[in-house]
């Protein structure tokens, strides 16, 4: 029996034929969860983390805390699902028609085999998700009537007791104690330490204020704190602060941030105040002013004394004293009378001069804080580290991709190589010259052959040749590998 050589073309031709053969037998039909499940594992594994921007629809929260709604544009829609934990971690409120940009994964819903975006996180188009959240929570509570100008308590003109709801170790509470002691060196001051920002910083100063109305401590309240970011200022921002200053039973300044900065307390207060300086010079204003009439009373009272005691001493200094004395007293007098006027009009100068000086450096003071060097910077380190952790998180993921790129490259390759014909049961025949034996005529009976197998090798000796068809299988000698 001869042996069949087959060439590299018939090769070829076997290996279509048994791809042929494959593709024609059917394969085994998928169960319908198998299948949408494989998809399911496909889809995530591509889009693991994608952004989406459209409109809301068809919004339906449900009772477990999971939202569900419809992103859509002018051509195509996309279920969405935000779960519980996600949609807690939302600062504002969703509605139908709002434009979003949605940050998630692909999935499929396995039990009606529906695609859907299962989102982690949202921010709405064209403005940030703190904004939308104040003017959101700004519309509902005006149209409830709590900012409402008929609600608004006033403030006592002549105050003994001043509660101050702000941060005891910042620089609010010091500029209010120095300008309080300054304009009313006697009003007491009763400090609240509070939170200004941060987690839980919105119920302290919403216990604060219900401690004041309980206690009936103070005659008005004051709720400061510095400028800062609209991040920042989240507390002041809060329903419940709002809505415990409106039921706070003592009249309340609020005295937040800078002069351009408006928060919901603002609103809410019986009272706004541009800065905390401000706040303590608006409450303290008709105790100044009364101080300062009564300095000025008690200087004409003095000055009126002087001019009935000049009056008295004149019959006396008459009798007493020649006529020439007398005019010289008077011209002495006079001349007395009109430096007393210079003096007062210069103590009254001196006394305007230094209260604008003091004013003037304590709003340099103020700008000076605004220009906070280190809260800049502490505001760009963050910003860089959040930039850094994106470039990590792209950078592992192009990694991932060019990994799962080249195992492929390497499967595709792998299948084309000749050395797989081998695994089929196909042979190798080499001449002893090491020539690739591709037609029978080059072979000669008694001649020795080196035979490749896919794993090993053989040596055989040829006893016919039939050039017109297969030869008969020779005799095979010992393995050589």
């Amino acid at each position: 029996m001869g042996l069949f050589l087959p060439d590299a073309e018939s090769a070829a031709h076997a290996e279509n034929a048994e791809l042929d053969v494959q593709a024609a037998a059917p394969s085994p039909p998928w169960k319908v969860h198998a299948l949408v499940a494989e998809v399911r594992r496909h889809i995530e594994r591509a889009y693991t983390d994608v952004r989406v921007e459209g409109e809301i629809s068809n919004l339906r929260p449900a009772a477990s805390g999971h939202v569900y709604f419809t992103l859509k544009d002018a051509e195509s829609q996309l279920p969405v699902v935000l779960f519980r934990a996600a949609a807690r971690a939302l600062r504002f409120q969703l509605k139908d028609g709002l434009e979003v940009l949605v940050r998630g994964k692909i999935s499929v819903y396995e039990d009606r085999g529906q695609l859907q975006l299962v989102a982690t996180t949202l921010e709405p188009r064209g403005q940030g998700s703190l904004q939308v959240a104040f003017e959101q929570l700004y519309a509902r509570l005006k149209e409830e009537g709590l900012f409402d100008h008929e609600r608004k308590r006033a403030l006592p003109a002549y105050p003994r007791t001043i509660g101050i709801l702000t941060s005891p170790t910042g620089a609010v509470i010091h500029d209010l104690l120095n300008i309080l002691s300054r304009r009313h060196a006697r009003v007491q001051v009763l400090l609240y330490p509070v939170a200004v920002q941060g987690a839980g910083a919105a119920d302290e100063i919403a216990q604060g204020l219900a401690w004041f109305s309980k206690q009936r401590a103070a005659d008005v309240l004051v709720i400061a704190r510095g400028g800062g970011s609209l991040e920042d200022m989240q507390p002041f921002n809060s329903e419940a602060v709002a809505r415990a200053i409106r039921a706070a039973s003592i009249p309340v300044v609020s005295a937040v941030g800078h002069e351009t900065d408006f928060t919901i307390a603002d609103f809410a207060a019986d009272l706004r105040a541009p800065t905390p300086s401000a706040a303590a010079e608006l409450i303290t204003d008709a105790l100044y002013g009364i101080e300062e009439q009564l300095q000025s009373l008690a200087s004409r009272l003095e000055r009126a004394a002087r001019y009935r005691l000049l009056l008295a001493r004149e019959p006396f200094t008459r009798l007493g004293a020649s006529a020439v004395f007398a005019r010289l007293h008077e011209s002495f007098s006079r001349r007395q009378q009109r430096i007393d006027t210079l003096r007062f009009r210069l103590d009254a100068a001196w006394n305007r001069a230094s209260t604008q000086a003091r004013q003037r450096v304590a709003t340099l003071e103020d700008r000076l804080r605004r220009r906070d060097v280190e809260r800049r910077l502490a505001l760009h380190r963050e910003h860089l580290q959040t930039l850094h952790l994106r470039l990590l998180q792209c950078g592992a993921t192009r990694l991932e991709r060019e990994r799962n790129r080249r195992q492929r490259a390497l499967d595709r390759l792998q299948a084309l190589s000749p050395l797989a014909v081998l695994d089929r049961g196909y042979a190798l025949v080499y001449e002893q010259r090491d020539m690739l034996v591709k037609d029978a005529s080059q072979l000669h009976p008694d001649a020795m052959l080196r035979l490749r197998f896919a794993r090993g090798g053989a040596t055989a000796r040829v006893l016919t040749a039939d050039d017109a068809g297969a030869p008969t299988t020779p005799k095979t000698g010992s393995s050589s590998q």
